[in-house]
């Protein structure tokens, strides 16, 4: 039982770590334009 005690703020603690970070991935712009790395992969350099 004494373990919970640790878990639960643990598990609390990192879910806000992922949070904070799909936060400042929106943020920074990350998901603005999906598609075109789709369409950069066909594209050929040379």
């Amino acid at each position: 039982m004494d373990i919970l005690f640790v878990l639960i703020p643990l598990s609390v603690l990192m879910a806000l770590v992922v949070l904070g970070g799909l936060w400042w991935a929106v943020y920074r712009g990350q998901f603005e334009d999906i598609e075109e790395e789709g369409r950069r992969i066909f594209e050929d350099d040379e």
